[in-house]
């Protein structure tokens, strides 16, 4: 029970596959993208998918695996199955995190993202953060990423790999830290806004850039941060989800507070441009690290 569009919950099912997981996604109606245009399914749309839940819980099924908190009521509300509930981040720390704690006592099983996302839940939980392919996401060239993505050799490129529509990457904040650090750094430096690319493709961009900017108003465990970290990409980023804790040991890598911290850690990377240490950090969130951990999760409740 997900949105079936998230591609790090597609990777979650091919590594559950590998293990000898198998099952079937059920999507809620309506449309939800992220991509050139940001759309969102509406409550009604989740009271809608009450039937399809209820219908496939009498399936040949061990468990139902609630991907977003959203879903939680639905899966609930049959009671054949065990629920393992799956919250990524604005499902607890947005609009409906009232729902989330609430449906999360009930379930047999609840994972998050980070450390601070378990702080705010009332209940046990399991911290598994998003996996990453790091075979995928490794380091490359600069100026080959660059000549392939066609980004000037000689510019000086900070990553924004959202929409601009994306209101809690908040755009706006990127532009103005960006424009400002542009000033106290020589040389062209370019925002670059990336989305609707194949996943396959990003960690060129990546590759390409000199740091990934993060301005974001709240995350879980974004995927961003750690496919940059294991390009050795420096990141500069505002203290959400678990950022803190990822890049606490990179370098050059900066956790801000304010603009003026935002700038200057821009200005730090961008005036002598370097990769970072940050693959090294990240050898305990690959895919299959992941995939045991969330097999294990399913075990204990079957």
């Amino acid at each position: 029970m997900t949105n079936t569009d998230a591609r790090f919950y597609n990777e979650q099912l091919r590594v559950l596959a590998e293990r000898g997981v198998h099952g079937e996604t059920l999507a809620p109606p309506g449309t939800h993208r992220a991509r050139e245009s940001v759309t969102r399914r509406t409550p009604t749309d989740y009271l809608r998918f009450l039937p399809t839940v209820l219908r496939n819980s009498i399936g040949d099924y061990d468990l139902i695996h609630a991907n977003y908190g959203l879903t939680a009521p639905m899966a609930l509300a049959q009671l054949r199955l065990p629920v393992v509930l799956s919250l990524w981040g604005s499902d607890l720390l947005g609009e409906y995190g009232w729902l989330s704690k609430r449906c999360a006592r009930h379930c047999d099983a609840v994972i998050v993202m980070s450390d601070a996302m378990a702080a705010e839940l009332d209940a046990p939980c399991h911290v598994i953060p998003h996996g990453i392919n790091l075979s995928r996401f490794s380091p490359q060239p600069k100026d080959e990423a660059r000549d392939a993505v066609g980004w000037s050799r000689d510019a000086k490129h900070v990553l924004f790999p959202y929409p601009p529509t994306r209101e809690v990457k908040d755009f706006p904040r990127a532009e103005r830290v960006v424009t400002a650090a542009a000033k106290q750094v020589d040389g062209l430096v370019e925002l670059q806004s990336v989305y609707g690319v194949p996943h396959d493709e990003m960690s060129t961009y990546y590759n390409a850039a000199d740091v990934l900017l993060l301005p974001s108003k709240s995350e879980g465990s974004p995927n961003s941060v750690k496919e940059a970290m294991a390009c050795n990409v420096p990141v500069v980023t505002t203290d959400v989800g678990d950022v803190a804790e990822r890049i606490a040991d990179v370098s050059p890598s900066h956790v801000c507070q304010s603009d003026d911290e935002l700038v200057a850690g821009l200005v730090d990377v961008l005036s002598s441009p370097r990769r970072s240490n940050g693959r090294e950090n990240v050898r305990d969130i690959s895919l299959e690290r992941m995939g045991e951990r969330i097999h294990a999760v399913y075990e204990s409740v079957v």
